[in-house]
């Protein structure tokens, strides 16, 4: 790898959530983009893959976060691309996503899980594993 400053992609409809994980990333020495939908996510992944990915769960859709990784696990350009997944729905609705083992992440077709607010020192420790495993 060289050492051009990682890029992770913020994939999340909730502007504060954006903003606040952008700071903490940025701080951390990373380049970050952001989109509010899979859409305008996979406009920004034409003009540059990232190195990995944080998607919220539910957007325009319940398992919008779900149909947008399994794409980019689907694509020979992304397929190796570490996703991160974070939702607010188990506190929301109720409901309850968390993967309970590895065939569960697998399922999912992402690399990590987090319910929100997420702890800034975690994810900053998931995503330098998840990038070093990805080297």
């Amino acid at each position: 790898m060289s050492d051009r400053q990682r890029l992770i992609l913020i994939v999340d409809d909730d502007y504060d959530f954006l903003e606040i994980n952008r700071i903490i990333l940025e701080g951390a020495g990373y380049r970050v983009a952001e989109a509010t939908n899979p859409d305008e996510a996979r406009i920004r992944i034409a003009d540059e893959v990232p190195d990995l990915i944080i998607t919220d769960l539910m957007m325009e859709s319940l398992d919008a976060g779900f149909a947008f990784s399994a794409s980019l696990k689907d694509d020979p350009r992304t397929a190796d691309v570490p996703i991160i997944i974070s939702t607010s729905v188990t506190s929301a609705l109720g409901l309850d996503f968390r993967p309970r083992s590895a065939e569960d992440m697998a399922k999912m077709r992402v690399n990590a899980y987090f319910d929100k607010p997420i702890d800034a020192r975690a994810l900053l420790a998931k995503v330098a594993e998840l990038l070093e495993t990805a080297d």
